[in-house]
């Protein structure tokens, strides 16, 4: 057993859940005890595991680092200043800089508020919401976090997320009177968010502005007038997708504009920084609750989160990746057309992925976890790309994905042919049983 395999057996004895973050477990890509676990180095897109084994990653989990792993610019900023001291009793003014740079971009907003997790700023939004309207319904449409306000959604019927990355929670520990007030619609479906909107006095309208697909802009302009006919907050979650297709919320470029928004992942290119802007009349109003952690204060995510910004400013960040992404997708296409496998594309440009229109589906994205790992490849079927990654780059990894596909087209005539070294992977954010 290899070093990463080993430290992994230990931390499912002594860490909850054996790691921080669900997605990353070995489970969710490579049961079985192949998956390398952990890393010793990262750099661009590469990364060194324990036994300084180098892969080139094509996962770039969970879309953190579009600028690259260890960016010499941003880290080299952070480091300089860092040194002077990470967290005092006064405040470090990078802090008010990046907040008057993320109003300047987004210049519907006007306050501005900071955590350091995609989870903690969409609970801050929450609270912010609630406390604004005095109302207490929220309806919600994609994934926002593990904190009870969303996971109660679960209370009533444990699969009422599965539509939403989240098959197969139980909502264990979360207070059953919280039953009834998060209430989930499905992407595209205005009739479906009307009906709950006349049903419930709902404080905010919490959603995705675009994850399994590009933003419609039909649909997120019903939303915003229906929010302000019925005094509604909107709410747009962008944790995942801002700067992926500008600099800043992709709600810009479709022009419509919510009352809060939350950013995190790609703000800090690694480092922890999330943020959550709004309107001065809500923001305000929240001022009379409590929103309030230590580490908030920090410097690191401040100082991350502007040289990031300013380093995509100046490299056209999420062109680069717009662009490679729909290379990529070109030639996913062409390699299921070769080999005669069905396939769908989904996500926006630079998040991308593909599925089998096959009940093997998950079968094969093991498989192609598999074989990849062997060729010194972290991947499966979902690509975070970063400024890092080449055209060069895709058409090595197409090149080696190809005889992966040839076999899956056999796979598919002849079902009775094993494949697989070990257990199939779990779906996207199942719960763990083991």
């Amino acid at each position: 057993m290899k070093k990463g395999q080993k430290l992994y057996s230990k931390a499912k004895k002594i860490i909850l859940g054996g790691n921080m973050l669900l997605s990353k477990r070995p489970e969710m890509t490579l049961p079985g005890g192949s998956w390398p676990n952990y890393f010793s180095k990262a750099h661009k897109h590469f990364i060194w595991d324990l036994e300084k084994k180098k892969y080139i990653d094509m996962m770039m989990f969970v879309g953190q680092n579009v600028l690259g792993y260890a960016n010499k610019n941003i880290d080299k900023f952070v480091t300089k200043f860092s040194r002077k001291g990470n967290i005092s009793s006064l405040n470090c003014p990078e802090e008010v800089a990046l907040a008057e740079t993320l109003i300047k971009l987004h210049p519907w907003s006007g306050m501005a508020k900071f955590a350091r997790s995609g989870g903690e700023a969409n609970a801050i939004s929450i609270r912010i919401a609630r406390a604004s309207t005095k109302r207490d319904h929220i309806a919600i449409c994609g994934y926002h976090g593990w904190h009870d306000w969303y996971l109660s959604v679960n209370l009533k019927n444990k699969d009422k997320l599965s539509n939403h990355l989240l098959p197969g929670l139980k909502p264990h520990g979360v207070p059953k009177k919280l039953s009834g007030l998060t209430h989930p619609f499905k992407y595209g479906d205005f009739n479906q968010l009307l009906k709950i909107s006349k049903k419930y006095k709902l404080a905010a309208i919490k959603m995705e502005v675009g994850r399994a697909s590009l933003p419609d802009k039909e649909f997120l302009k019903k939303v915003r007038k229906l929010a302000d006919r019925k005094k509604i907050i909107l709410i747009f979650d962008e944790c995942t997708s801002g700067f992926r297709r500008n600099l800043g919320g992709m709600h810009m470029t479709q022009k419509v504009y919510p009352d809060l928004c939350m950013f995190g992942k790609a703000l800090g290119n690694g480092y922890a920084i999330t943020a959550v802007i709004g309107k001065k009349k809500f923001m305000k109003k929240a001022e009379d609750t409590f929103i309030s952690s230590t580490f908030w204060t920090e410097r690191v995510g401040f100082l991350a989160g502007l040289k990031t910004i300013d380093v995509m400013r100046k490299e056209k960040s999420w062109r680069k990746i717009i662009n490679l992404g729909k290379y990529l997708n070109e030639k996913w296409l062409d390699l299921a057309k070769k080999y005669n496998v069905k396939i769908n594309i989904s996500g926006i440009e630079s998040i991308t992925s593909f599925n089998f229109h096959s009940k093997n589906n998950l079968k094969y994205k093991t498989y192609i976890s598999q074989e990849m790992l062997k060729k010194g490849y972290l991947a499966s079927n979902t690509v975070f790309l970063s400024t890092t990654h080449t055209k060069d780059l895709i058409n090595r990894y197409i090149k080696n994905l190809e005889p992966i596909f040839k076999n899956i087209s056999k796979f598919e005539k002849n079902n009775k042919i094993k494949f697989l070294k070990g257990p199939v992977c779990h779906t996207t954010f199942k719960r763990l049983t083991d």
